[in-house]
């Protein structure tokens, strides 16, 4: 597929101001040159154009907002100085698998006041003596060659260094939501635990308070029914024995009466 034909593909009934990444590898490039991209994709800051066979920069339209440029296995020789003036606010440059031979090619680098990374990986010059010594002492801005530092220190991934960005934003944004501190939900739960507590021990307390009235109440109850049981044992014992001793009278009466018949 064509060059031309992928980035109308690849746009999705976007209108090319609304597009910030494009990637067009593996596409064909006529006559190693850039066909179909042109200033309108003003927003673009991600291009890849990797084994596009494309062996000129000179149809690269301006993309100030471009930081990451991916041209690797391609047929580049030289003309780099474009990107100074095309992208120049470019950080990171990958060249590896291209025809750049000599460091006076890599020298028009030099007006990337901003390019932090840059891969020649697989390129011709890197078998020169003292590559690496030579490339950090010619463009003293970068800060990785190839993956690594001067001091052979793995460069980050790219998405890792989109995600701390990302997660320095969050952080701020984290700041600017905060809500109460930590613990004062918790010292609400427990005021109203407490205040439920109390509530349960009154209404508990005045439970214990009509549960003892009433069995005092009972148990008053009780000793009046027994006082009177007992009074009316008493009075009947009394009735009995009053009850004896009127016959008993009446005995005497009787033998009395008879004794002054005999007479």
């Amino acid at each position: 597929m064509e060059m031309k034909k992928r980035i109308n593909m690849e746009l999705r009934n976007r209108a090319p101001e609304e597009v910030t990444e494009l990637v067009l590898d593996n596409c064909l490039c006529v006559n190693g040159e850039i066909e179909g991209l042109n200033d309108t994709f003003k927003e673009l800051e991600f291009l890849s154009m990797a084994n596009v066979e494309l062996s000129s920069l000179a149809q690269l339209p301006s993309l100030n907002k471009l930081r990451k440029l991916e041209l690797s296995d391609n047929i580049i020789s030289g003309g780099l100085e474009v990107l100074a003036e095309k992208c120049p606010n470019l950080t990171y440059l990958n060249l590896s698998g291209n025809k750049i031979k000599d460091l006076s090619t890599v020298e028009a680098l030099q007006n990337l006041k901003n390019l932090k990374s840059l891969d020649l990986f697989n390129c011709e010059i890197t078998n020169l003596e003292d590559y690496r010594e030579s490339i950090f002492e010619l463009l003293q801005q970068i800060t990785y060659l190839d993956g690594f530092d001067q001091e052979d220190n793995e460069a980050p991934d790219s998405e890792e260094e989109d995600d701390e960005d990302g997660d320095e934003d969050d952080g701020d944004e984290e700041e600017d939501e905060a809500g109460p501190p930590e613990g004062y939900e918790e010292e609400e739960e427990d005021d109203d635990e407490e205040e439920d507590e109390d509530e349960a021990g009154s209404e508990l307390g005045e439970g214990e308070e009509e549960v003892g009235l009433s069995y005092l109440m009972k148990e008053e109850i009780q000793d009046e029914e027994d006082d009177d049981d007992y009074v009316e044992e008493g009075e009947e014992e009394e009735e009995e024995e009053e009850e004896g001793l009127r016959g008993e009278k009446r005995k005497r009466d009787a033998e009395d009466d008879g004794e002054e018949e005999d007479d």
